[in-house]
């Protein structure tokens, strides 16, 4: 048995309701999180209940306990959050950076699943209709975009309503969060929403004259300041600004090994995108309000359109000095911004104003925008189901995630059609 045979029980949940550590607490899975594909724990954002407490954090997969210090996470600060260790085999107690002993779990499930999951793994389709979707009729397909469309924005508008509920229905203070979280560009969303959240938009905006200030209070935040094998004389003032700043607010800066570079193109690097982030705040000050009185596509990217400091024209990392290239935001990376943040937010106060044309407005600015590349959606087009533009790339993001990978070929109104065509 694998850890990827784990990965299928977790995230089919297919495990018993019924789960004991091996200390003999009971264990409730309450949510189960997040597949994580990039450096750090298995899975992210779960929720387990041991006893009667509710845990939320990370979880991480082995075939054996001892394969958690055999691949180093023993004193790996990006393990501190894990919650729960989920094994096959428990052969030695395991523990985070500061001593303390993390629960472990033999997953319980039906002896029946491995065959079924044997079987399944010799499987490579897209989609379990991937051979029948293309026959089904376009007027019922697009009709049924329309639909998705709206369920993926409610579902990204509950995340707005918690922070409007967070931050005194401040709908500033809500999109600086969303926006920074998206500037992670999902590597490094959390991070950057851990940043923002750490970095009240109230203290920026008093400095959002001054970029030098900006970027020391951004950079220092994020932990890239703290080291002191640095020279360069920008690295320096950014250092000596932010230590002033840090004590003039009281800040706390989150943890640094929260940021990812592996597998990231140097264009990507989380210092970069801060630069980037730092450029926007300083060229736009009450960004939300001058989104919902701009009326086009091409006057919304205009307003992303920023400049950074020269320093990281010539840099990717502090002290590493690099051939000289442009590093504003490229249109992709513009387009995904407006597609994840702009949209969402346009869309949940045309609702709450019961303003249809600000509604409009959001589904007319995604029907503006070519569709994104990624590999839902080039699967789709290879099952003859090709995205015109962002409208369709987003409802069918949502098709995929929330109808065919977990199995709700029923609920999906393309069934009928597909699923029992000859």
């Amino acid at each position: 048995m694998t850890e990827q045979f784990l990965h299928y029980v977790w995230f089919q949940k297919l495990f018993s309701p019924l789960q004991v550590t091996v200390a003999g607490d009971a264990v409730e899975i309450v949510d189960i999180g997040q597949l994580n594909t990039d450096a750090g724990p298995d899975v992210f954002n779960a929720k387990v209940k041991i006893n009667s407490t509710l845990w939320a954090g990370n979880v991480e997969f082995h075939q054996k306990s001892s394969d958690w210090m055999r691949h180093g996470h023993t004193h790996n600060p990006s393990y501190n959050s894990v919650i729960l260790h989920v094994v096959f085999e428990v052969d030695v107690p395991i523990y985070r950076v500061d001593g303390s002993e993390i629960p472990q779990v033999i997953l319980n499930f039906s002896p029946n699943l491995l065959q079924q999951y044997e079987t399944l793994q010799g499987q490579k389709s897209f989609i379990a209709c991937e051979k029948h979707i293309a026959e089904a009729l376009p007027i019922n397909l697009y009709n049924w975009f329309d639909r998705l469309l709206v369920e993926r924005l409610e579902q990204k508008t509950a995340v707005i309503e918690k922070l409007l509920s967070q931050t005194v229905n401040n709908w500033e203070a809500a999109f600086y969060v969303i926006l920074a979280r998206n500037f992670g560009f999902s590597t490094n969303a959390l991070a950057f929403e851990l940043l923002a959240k750490s970095l009240p938009l109230n203290i920026l905006a008093k400095h959002k004259n001054n970029l030098m200030q900006l970027e020391a209070l951004l950079f220092g935040q994020a932990g890239f300041l703290e080291k002191s094998n640095i020279s360069d004389a920008y690295f320096v003032e950014l250092q000596h600004e932010y230590q002033f700043l840090q004590t003039k607010y009281q800040l706390k800066p989150i943890d640094n090994s929260l940021w990812k570079l592996l597998r990231l193109r140097p264009a990507n690097f989380p210092t970069v995108r801060l630069a980037q982030f730092a450029g926007l705040i300083y060229n736009s000050s009450k960004l939300f309000s001058k989104i919902i009185e701009t009326p086009s596509y091409i006057n919304l990217r205009l307003l992303f359109k920023i400049e950074i400091s020269s320093y990281w024209e010539t840099h990717y990392l502090f002290g590493e000095e690099s051939k000289s290239t442009p590093k504003g935001l490229s249109k992709a990376s513009i387009d995904s911004l407006l597609i994840n943040t702009v949209v969402p937010f346009l869309f949940h106060y045309g609702k709450i104003n019961n303003d249809e044309q600000l509604i409009q407005h959001s589904f007319d600015l995604l029907n503006a925008m070519l569709p994104e590349k990624n590999h839902i959606v080039i699967g789709f087009d290879l099952c003859g189901v090709k995205a015109h533009s962002a409208y369709d790339s987003q409802a069918l993001i949502q098709l995929k995630r929330a109808y065919c990978d977990v199995h709700k070929c029923l609920q999906c109104h393309l069934s009928k059609q597909v699923l029992y065509a000859k």
